[in-house]
Formats: structure tokens, sequence, C-alpha cells
């Protein structure tokens, strides 16, 4: 059973625009696994409060008067490991969202997809996958793939260096689940895959999140099309 079956889940919404968050509590309200657990107006606030209640999905906006979105996924993504961070934004260019998964996010939904998007986005974070705003065209699918990693260049592809359970972990991982989703579907320890993962990200010399799926998506382990969805 997973968490958001078990009870209802945490969100926490940064935005410094009351009026939009006042709009997004009340979308969430009308599901009954999701609850706003805190708000904040900034990014400082937000990190602060996101320590104080370790929420289990924050949604957070991009342009900040103090920080941006993502330099708070930054701060928090280590102390939170198990929070989902879902960047809701006004911004649709590829180069934002390419960083902001980069910086660890799970999610991310446009402003004024909001309405109907939001909760499909929140129940895909919290079941362990990724989420890509229906919205965005797969120019950004393709733009988190196209640069080719320091691996990627090598004559040898070391993939094969990886015994099968890493190579199994790797796959999962790249589809979009958390140490914990992979966890639970392998019957093993959440600390067990990070060692997995920490052990694999060695191995291929890879360095985040994006450059694992892109290097499993040029291996073919994975259909970049479930991005766009």
């Amino acid at each position: 059973m997973n968490k958001m079956e078990a009870h209802t889940m945490d969100v926490m919404i940064v935005d410094d625009h009351p009026l939009f968050r006042e709009g997004l509590k009340t979308i969430i309200s009308r599901d009954a696994n999701f609850s706003v657990c805190a708000e904040a107006g900034n990014g400082s606030e937000g990190i602060a409060l996101a320590r104080e209640h370790c929420p289990d999905i924050v949604l957070v906006d991009i342009s900040m008067p103090d920080t941006s979105g993502i330099q708070m996924i930054r701060e928090l993504k280590d102390d939170l490991p198990t929070t989902r961070f879902v960047i809701i934004s006004m911004h649709s260019e590829a180069d934002y969202i390419v960083e902001a998964f980069r910086a660890g996010a799970t999610g991310y939904i446009i402003k004024e997809s909001a309405a109907h998007q939001l909760i499909k986005g929140l129940n895909t974070v919290a079941q362990g996958h990724l989420f890509l705003d229906s919205a965005l065209s797969q120019e950004v699918v393709f733009k988190l793939l196209q640069t080719k990693t320091d691996s990627e260049d090598g004559k040898d592809d070391p993939y094969s260096t990886l015994t099968p359970r890493e190579q199994e972990v790797m796959r999962m991982l790249a589809e979009g689940l958390t140490a914990k989703g992979v966890a639970e579907q392998l019957f093993i320890s959440p600390k067990t895959v990070e060692n997995h993962r920490t052990n694999l990200m060695k191995k291929l010399g890879l360095r985040s999140s994006v450059e694992l799926i892109r290097y499993a998506a040029r291996l073919g382990l994975i259909d970049i099309e479930t991005w766009a969805t």
C-alpha cells in the first residue's frame, strides 16, 4: 500500500501571490487524497516551513522576490528526501523546465493549466512518477535528453559493468520512481536503493537524475513519450 492509499498527502504551497495560493487551496480541497498543511509567500519562509512540516509534496513557483523555486528545491532536497517538489509556474520555456528537473523537481505545471492539471499532477507524483504538464510541447522532452553526458562521449559503454540489480534499479529510477517506490517494488530498503543508485551513478559517470533519464533513453530502456502524457 502506498502512502497516498494510507492517508491524506500533505501539500505545502509556496507562491508570492495570495490570490493564486487561495485558488490552489480551493482546487486541492476538492480531492480527499490531499490537504494543504502550510503555505508561504516567499522562498525563505517556504524553506523554513518545509523543514518544520516535512510535507509530502511542495508546490512552488519559480519566480519569487527573494529566491527562485529552483534554488529552494536545491536547498531542501537533501533535508527532505521523501518530499516531492512540483514547480507551478507561468514559465513554459524549455530551459526553465530542464533546470527544474535537474534541481530535483518531480513535476512541472503551467499556472494557466492548474485548474485541470493540478490534481492529475499531484496524483502522478504521489505515486512516485514524474509529471510534465500536457500543455508543454515535446520540445521540452527532447531538450531533457539531447545533451550528451561525459560518459556517453566515450567509446566503451559502462552499462555492462552494472550488476543485474543495479540495472533494475536504474531502469525504475529512470521511469520516475522514487527510492521509496523502487524499494517497495523490489522488497528492499530505501537505503539499499540509495546505495545502488550511488554505485550505478558512479559507474556510469552520471551526476543527476536528468542525466540518468537521458542515458536510459539512449539505451532504449525507457519510452520518453511517457514524459509528454
